[in-house]
């Protein structure tokens, strides 16, 4: 996953934030709102003496360029900034060649200003993100520090933003889409400068949305259950001993992992629906949350403690105290709250977008919340879906269950299982250096030329994450990506190796959103959903990087399904995580249980409409188990788009060409809104109709 801080800090409002802080200390005094105060929208000054005395000085010609750019400045200031009108006739730009030398050097130093604060951001929150050994108390603190927090306020202090403002067009989503085909680059690189500038928050909401971000995210990256330790009632262990899986990542990539087992895979299948469902509905014992050293039946919800010789060797220890099997007390929905007050804060000083759900959309994603959600009911609706469904039945050879929904048989047979996937995978990788050492060769492997694969090698760094994994880029040029992803003792299992290759994808489009795009200003890609469509686009080949033969024409056919039903599985998850957020909208004043209670109802809802009809399972809440959703709020909704952007993607490349050159023609395009990148891409604006169809061909 994209680290979401990997668009310019000024973007970063609309989106959840990566930081950390204890999981262990208590979520309650974050679900509170702010005070009343911080809530108000200060009143607009009014713009018409300003506009009348620039227009007297630059003729009546310059009136609708002066009107615009005033009015836009009006809408931030306060009384405490001064003089407008002052400002105004101090600051006007009246000629091309002032706009395009101060678009210039703004570019050149927001380059730095971003690029810094971010690596010092990167730099407190390391301890937190990395696995380097036990956490001191200060790590969580640190990592709740956003250095950036004031940075904005400062720049609109220092009447910075507000010369963006009056000398270029802040423009409209329906703007941008209506003139997309005949925007120059500049014209870009100016919307963007303005947009940074679209809402003033108030530092310590901005601090405050760095703090909340920062408890929830070590809250989800230590969220781990060893397996081990799961009992079922049955003789024996369903797991391996040491099996430490994070939520939901993890627990997901064993249930798929275990296809391959027959009757014992299904019996460990059934055991983690269980744990899920325990998660979800926040049943499961706080005293089993990483804790090896007891036993627990997800299905009775007892709690034992373990033998002692089956506590893992050198595993964390927990107190020996008697057992308290008490449930988690919603601290995962405490977290989320806690998320929620934080944006909604910010919604009084966003006169564009006084909505944190439209902010998501129409300034995250650029694209309206109406046709994403259109998009994610096409798949569900879709008439290859029982179709589909019928094809996976076959396959398994008895009727489908809630576990399928996480299918992942659509792939060529390879003749090889996990466990000795994993074994390769070890003797390859023992630690993250050593895939650090093999990014050339991998690089080469997926098409780049020796020349581009070593400067991309000398421009990613390796680390071994503490959570699941994830891509933390660059701002600045001279500074370099990271790639985070899990690495246990022992060495890199499959799944880290996976996610691995996932991560990559993101770190060559952000060198490249960097390095290459020609206005710093466009740095990255349109969306997250951009980003993580490139990153399949590597995953999707992790096993021709690990010498296993190329796919076949029957193989082409298993991708197609395979991106189908990976579409479908997650459009469900990402419309819970949105139905979530406007229950929240209409019910700010909730507390935890009852935010509880109607997460776990809505993810049943959407369940019995989408998914029992083809699964079974009436009732479930397995669609509320993504951590993103507490981590990363509404973010979700970037996995479905990032299928169907990377299926296209993959259309093309179909074509001919080489992957990495049409690759880096993809990502060097920079941050324009998704269609003109994707017709730029593709030849074709974002649509699901091409899997659709290609669904359907593979399904005759």
């Amino acid at each position: 996953m994209r680290s979401p801080l990997a668009l310019p800090l000024a973007v970063l409002a609309t989106l959840p934030l990566l930081a950390c802080t204890s999981s262990r200390s208590p979520a309650a005094e974050a679900t509170t709102s702010p005070p009343p105060q911080m809530l108000a929208r200060p009143a607009p000054v009014d713009p018409a003496p300003a506009i009348e005395a620039l227009v007297a000085k630059h003729g009546e010609a310059q009136r609708p360029l002066i009107t615009r750019g005033v009015k836009q400045v009006a809408q931030l200031w306060r009384p405490t900034d001064g003089d407008l009108t002052g400002f105004a006739l101090a600051h006007w730009l009246a000629t091309p060649e002032e706009r395009a030398a101060t678009l210039s050097r703004l570019e050149g130093v927001l380059e730095q200003v971003d690029g810094n604060l971010y690596a010092i951001s990167r730099e407190l929150r390391r301890p937190t993100d990395l696995e380097l050994g036990p956490l001191l108390p200060v790590d969580p603190l640190l990592a709740g520090v956003d250095p950036g927090a004031h940075m904005t306020e400062d720049l609109f202090g220092a009447k910075v933003a507000f010369v963006a403002l009056l000398n270029f067009p802040q423009a409209t989503l329906s703007e941008l889409v209506e003139r997309a085909p005949t925007l120059r680059r500049d014209e870009w690189a100016q919307a963007r400068l303005t947009a940074r500038f679209e809402q003033r928050v108030p530092p310590a909401l901005a601090q405050r949305q760095a703090e909340v971000g920062a408890a929830a995210d070590l809250y989800i990256a230590e969220y781990n259950i060893w397996m081990h330790h799961l009992q079922d009632g049955a003789p024996g262990r369903a797991f391996p001993r040491g099996l430490r899986l994070i939520s939901h990542w993890n627990l997901r990539d064993e249930l798929k992992g275990a296809y391959a087992l027959g009757e014992e895979g299904l019996r460990r299948q059934r055991l983690i629906l269980q744990v899920m469902e325990r998660i979800v509905t926040q049943s499961i014992p706080q005293v089993v949350i990483d804790n090896p050293r007891v036993d627990w039946n997800p299905f009775t919800n007892a709690v034992t403690v373990a033998p002692a010789e089956s506590v893992e060797e050198g595993a964390p220890l927990a107190s020996d105290a008697a057992i308290d099997a008490a449930p988690e007390p919603d601290t995962r929905y405490a977290h989320l709250l806690a998320q929620f007050h934080a944006r909604r804060a910010v919604d009084a000083h966003d006169p564009a977008m006084p909505n944190a759900i439209q902010r998501a959309f129409e300034r995250g994603r650029e694209m309206p919340e109406s046709r994403v959600v259109a998009l994610l009911e096409s798949v569900l609706e879709s008439p290859v879906v029982p179709q589909a469904a019928a094809e996976i039945s076959r396959r398994l050879g008895r009727p489908l269950a809630p576990q399928d929904l996480w299918f992942n048989g659509f792939r060529s047979a390879t003749g090889v299982t996990e466990a000795e996937l994993d074994a390769k995978v070890r003797a390859r990788y023992p630690d993250a250096a050593a895939f650090q050492k093999d990014l050339p060769r991998i690089l080469r492997g997926l098409g780049f030329s020796k020349e581009k694969s070593d400067f991309l090698s000398r421009h990613i760094v390796v680390e071994a994450s503490r959570g699941a994994g994830h891509a933390m880029p660059a701002l600045r040029r001279g500074d370099f990506p990271r790639l985070r992803t899990r690495v246990e003792k022992g060495g890199m299992d499959y799944k880290g190796y996976n996610i691995a290759v996932h991560e990559l994808g993101h770190n060559v489009e952000q060198v490249f959103g960097l390095y290459g795009v020609d206005h710093t200003l466009l740095t990255g890609v349109p969306n997250n959903a951009f980003t993580e469509a490139l990153a399949f686009v590597f995953q999707v080949r992790d096993l021709e990087l690990l010498g296993l033969p190329p796919p076949s024409a029957e193989a082409e056919r298993e991708r197609v399904l395979a991106s189908f039903w990976n579409t479908w599985e997650i459009a469900g998850v990402a419309l819970v995580d949105v139905r979530v957020w406007h229950w929240l909208y209409a019910n700010p004043e909730a507390t935890a249980t009852e935010l509880r209670e109607a997460t776990v109802r809505i993810a049943r809802e959407v369940w019995d409409r989408a998914y029992a009809p083809v699964l079974g399972g009436k009732g479930s809440a397995l669609l509320g188990v993504y951590s993103h959703m507490i981590a990363y709020p509404l973010y979700l909704a970037d996995y479905p788009l990032g299928h169907l952007i990377a299926f296209q993607i993959e259309e093309h490349l179909a074509k001919g060409g080489s992957l990495g050159a049409e690759f880096e023609r993809m990502a060097s395009h920079g941050r324009v809104i998704p269609d003109a990148w994707m017709t730029h891409a593709t030849g074709e604006p974002v649509s699901a109709e091409p899997l659709l169809r290609a669904t359907a061909r593979a399904l005759e």
